[in-house]
């Protein structure tokens, strides 16, 4: 063989080891099929059909709890929106309410955070739908330097942080964090 293509053969063992590129997980997409599970910073909208005065907006705060009138403290991170309507049923059916009818959804959900080689890095809305090429548009797009094949998600799943590399038109959630690689040439 030639140097050359000892040259050739080099850059492409060089160039693979510093890809980094790990696969998500299956737990990394299975997520995407589940229920929405609650947690800090989500803003539910909770009815309590015929009560006026419980039926409110309450956001989680981040020990994943909301503060509920009558009840107090009621926790929200990991449940279902019926999860916690149920929940909160339970708890207004113990001598507050004799049948009490709970409604929750979710008014706006925790963010997404955008970093890396965009326009414009940072915290931004999560809107449901939303893939990754959604959210680096959100962040003013890519940057003269941005490697625009692919991307790096985190996100939390069962309070384990996975990482992964996805294609731009993979589905987010909220709290995903989304990472913009330098591209090399």
């Amino acid at each position: 063989m030639s140097g050359r293509t000892y040259l050739v053969l080099a850059m492409c063992v060089i160039l693979t080891a510093c890809s980094g590129y790990k696969r998500p997980p299956t737990a990394f997409h299975e997520i995407l099929t589940q229920p929405y599970q609650l947690d800090s910073s989500d803003r539910l909208r909770i009815l309590v059909f015929g009560q006026d005065d419980l039926s409110n907006s309450y956001t989680i705060d981040q020990a994943g709890y909301i503060s509920f009138p009558l009840i107090g403290a009621v926790a929200a991170r990991g449940k279902t929106q019926i999860e916690l309507a149920n929940g909160i049923s339970h708890k207004l059916r113990q001598g507050y309410l004799r049948d009490p009818d709970v409604s929750v959804e979710v008014e706006t959900y925790r963010p997404v955070f955008v970093m890396g080689e965009v326009q414009s890095a940072g915290q931004y809305n999560y809107v449901p739908g939303m893939t990754a090429q959604n959210a680096i548009a959100t962040a003013g797009g890519f940057s003269a330097r941005a490697r625009q094949a692919d991307v790096d998600i985190t996100r939390q799943i069962n309070g384990e942080i996975l990482n992964g590399r996805v294609p731009l038109s993979d589905p987010i959630r909220p709290g995903d964090t989304i990472y913009v690689r330098e591209r090399y040439f």
